[in-house]
């Protein structure tokens, strides 16, 4: 109870830090995602994806879907601090090796996405008067056989920030 108590009064001394370099994170980390979709390296948009979670229109999704995003950046930046401050040290290459499991457990639950998803068709379903996305397959790889790449280095990015930019005071 008292170790809970001490990484909560860590975390309030740091919160400021930690939602900087969670937005600096997380806008990297969206870019490198983005970028890899616009050269054609991928075609998932985990953006799009959690925007169309929310809302039908496409275009709108994008949008709202950034704002999820971030959200869950600076969420997921909380518990890497928690980590970071219960492994007693904060580095860039602990936050990307972080980084990459997060990015593989994401990866490896994709398939996950088509089941609880209202507008991502599963690999069981017929053909459907309303459009649907395209299931993301195993580990992404329906978006493109470079996207299990892609995605793990966005993520390791992501961590690699953290790591080297947290303070652990």
């Amino acid at each position: 109870m008292m170790q809970s108590l001490a990484l909560l009064h860590r975390l309030a001394e740091n919160l400021d830090a930690v939602l900087i370099w969670a937005l600096v994170a997380t806008a990297l980390m969206t870019t490198v995602l983005q970028g890899s979709q616009g050269l054609g390296l991928s075609r998932l948009s985990l953006p799009f994806l959690f925007g169309t979670f929310v809302t039908a229109d496409r275009g709108r999704a994008v949008l709202v879907g950034s704002l999820i995003y971030l959200a869950g950046g600076w969420a997921f930046a909380v518990l890497y601090f928690f980590i970071f401050a219960s492994l007693g040290a904060a580095t860039w290459w602990i936050g990307a090796a972080l980084g990459a499991l997060h990015g593989l457990f994401l990866l490896v639950s994709l398939p996950v996405m088509a089941l609880i998803h209202p507008r991502i068709a599963s690999a069981y379903d017929a053909p459907a008067s309303e459009p649907k996305l395209e299931p993301p397959g195993f580990i992404g790889l329906n978006y493109g056989y470079r996207t299990p790449l892609t995605t793990l280095l966005a993520q390791a990015l992501y961590g690699a920030i953290l790591g080297g930019f947290l303070p652990m005071r």
